[in-house]
């Protein structure tokens, strides 16, 4: 199937010029290009210019419409049971994180619920939400597991987001992250837990091929960077990526060690230290930004004027979940990430697009508009790329295309 789009008053690239990311001072560079048409063949960007007419084509006039290319949301925890609203308001009243937990709140209160839910139940719910993040412009998101915490439930997840992954319109990358919490059963024998994870899961999964990434939850009160270490060693050595929660709740080294283990992606950085910002800014590993988390958690946000200017990669994230991020959509999040995180508009749109395909090892076929990419793209009823952060809760995109297909929704 051929598409042309034609008369673009505006195509904002995004284009890291044939590198994986922007980093530094060419995050403020969005590579727009104005008056261009743009060749779609076969679910791929083929051409860009002036295009003629192409025999079977079809065609759509986007003058006075903005081209952008589609985000990628690349951390979250979108299949879950159940809601966490309760927390909310216990935080509005002062009720500390530990304090919550304490009351039978926090994740080992999602993992409880996720784990009563029969998987088509849970599959239901997480379409739903991919369905409303794609409206939004999200044509690419990770899912985590994390709310199993056993072998038959963690199981339930990953097949979850696997059969997603099979079947929906939106792209899904699947990340196992067993070592979310210790499970309640665990608490006596936290080793025990260790041992299942490295021992009995990640072979399974990796075996199996039901993730493309293990994550950690280093962190106080959850893993420690020893434990973590020995987990993500695990999972290399059987063949998938590595992601890591880093320095959300404190600076414990986490970041560090995901550097050192050549992660992927490290995520959160609110309490990064200006040692690990440096050792961040060195590697080629992606520091990823999720500030609906700070302003959920009234939390100090990430320091991302500092670690742009030590040229860490940065990329935006929603962190959607039940208790601490109940924020699907990265116009919202790129709104959050001008006003809190101090990113200008250009850093927050690279962030969300070319960048957080490079948090996902993405980037070579998503997360621009450029020739050989895949065409996922966003039409957008605005003359002025600062319109989706500033209007973040009015959705001006008109259409969304994904893989040369254009989407349309009722609104």
């Amino acid at each position: 199937m051929k598409l042309i789009l034609r008369n673009a008053s505006a195509v904002v690239t995004c284009s890291a010029s044939g590198r994986k990311y922007k980093r530094g001072a060419e995050m403020k560079d969005v590579g727009m290009i104005s008056g261009v048409d743009i060749l779609v063949d076969d679910g791929d960007i083929a051409a860009i210019g002036n295009i003629p007419s192409v025999e079977g084509a079809e065609e759509f006039d986007v003058s006075e419409k903005i081209l952008l290319p589609g985000f990628i949301d690349p951390h979250t925890h979108l299949i879950f049971a159940g809601t966490r609203e309760r927390e909310f308001g216990m935080r509005s009243r002062g009720a500390t994180y530990a304090e919550i937990a304490g009351s039978g709140g926090g994740i080992l209160e999602t993992v409880s619920k996720t784990r009563e839910t029969p998987k088509s139940r849970l599959r239901s719910l997480a379409e739903r939400r991919l369905d409303r993040m794609l409206q939004w412009g999200s044509t690419t998101v990770e899912m985590k597991s994390g709310y199993g915490l056993d072998f038959k439930n963690e199981l339930k997840m990953l097949e979850t987001a696997n059969e997603m992954k099979a079947e929906s319109i939106a792209d899904v990358v699947v990340t196992f992250l067993g070592a979310h919490a210790v499970p309640p059963e665990f608490k006596p024998d936290r080793d025990g837990y260790l041992r299942i994870l490295v021992e009995e899961l990640i072979p399974y999964v990796s075996r199996r091929k039901l993730a493309d990434f293990c994550d950690v939850f280093c962190d106080e009160g959850f893993f420690t960077v020893e434990e973590s270490s020995r987990i993500l060693r695990a999972a290399r050595s059987s063949g998938l990526k590595l992601k890591l929660h880093a320095d959300e709740m404190s600076g414990d080294g986490g970041v560090r060690l995901g550097v050192d283990l050549g992660a992927t992606s490290v995520d959160h950085l609110e309490n990064i230290s200006p040692d690990e910002i440096g050792a961040l800014g060195r590697s080629e590993t992606v520091g990823v930004v999720m500030p609906a988390v700070a302003a959920y958690l009234g939390m100090k946000p990430a320091p991302v004027r500092e670690m742009i200017e030590s040229d860490c990669v940065i990329a935006l994230a929603s962190d959607f979940n039940p208790g601490t991020s109940m924020v699907d959509n990265m116009q919202t999040v790129m709104w959050l990430a001008i006003c809190l995180n101090r990113m200008t508009v250009e850093e927050a749109l690279n962030a969300a697009t070319i960048n957080a395909a490079a948090a996902l090892s993405l980037s070579d076929r998503y997360g621009s508009i450029e020739v050989g990419k895949k065409a996922d793209m966003l039409i957008v009823d605005a003359r002025d790329y600062s319109y989706l952060p500033y209007h973040f809760t009015q959705n001006r995109i008109e259409r969304v295309i994904k893989n040369g297909t254009v989407l349309e929704f009722t609104r």
